[in-house]
This record gives C-alpha cells, sequence and structure tokens, in this order.
C-alpha cells in the first residue's frame, strides 16, 4: 500500500511516517520503480505496537531502544521482554494513582450530590 493509504489505517500523517523512518522506529519501507514508499501488513502491525507503546507514555527514547533491538532479532528476547516488563509496571503504577484520583474526584461528587458541600 502506498503512503496515503497506511496513513489513513494507521491514522498517522505522512510526515509522522517520514519521522519515524528518519529517526529509525521505521525501517527498511519498500519502494517502488517510481521510488514512492510501498507498506506491509508487518509495517501496519509494528506501527501499532508502536502507537501503542506511545498512548501508553513509553517514552521514545524506550521505543527506539525497543526497536535497536528487535531489529537485531532473536538474541535480544530477553532485553525486550525486561524493556516491556519496566514498562508494564510504570504503566500499571499510573493505572493505580489514576484510579486513586478518579475515586477522590466520585467522593468529591457524592458529597455535592448529597447537598453536603456548599
Amino acid at each position: 500500500m502506498n503512503i496515503k493509504e497506511f496513513s489513513s489505517l494507521v491514522d498517522l500523517s505522512n510526515y509522522t511516517l517520514r519521522y519515524y523512518e528518519k529517526i529509525g522506529l521505521l525501517k527498511n519501507v519498500r519502494r517502488n520503480n517510481s521510488g514512492h514508499r510501498v507498506y506491509t501488513e508487518k509495517d501496519v502491525k509494528w506501527v501499532e505496537f508502536v502507537i501503542r507503546l506511545k498512548e501508553t507514555a513509553m517514552p521514545l527514547e524506550d521505543i527506539l531502544r525497543y526497536a535497536r533491538l528487535r531489529e537485531q532479532g532473536n538474541s535480544t528476547i530477553l532485553e525486550r521482554q525486561a524493556l516491556l516488563e519496566q514498562h508494564q509496571q510504570s504503566l500499571q503504577a499510573y493505572i493505580e494513582q489514576q484510579q486513586s484520583h478518579l475515586s477522590a474526584l466520585e467522593d468529591k461528587i457524592g458529597l455535592y450530590k448529597d447537598g453536603k458541600v456548599s
């Protein structure tokens, strides 16, 4: 698929996709005879995973580190796993913090509803 189709499918701008290529997050993008980028289903899955990492607040530096390890192949599986496990722990702590904030807000709203706060 071309960059327009790919961009629409992964919901990222052409600019962002080119930036991902430039910084090494999206590697080995094939080109057709005209020099236009040609993306594959494998590229879709990879970018979707990158988006998931970004949306869960993994720092770009760590995403790039994961990408470099991934490119090196199976010999880096344990390192990639460890990186994802660290991120999982950070994400879990964040979720717990947000749950605590949500609970406090719900308590405050309850006070207003019960007429106990003026």
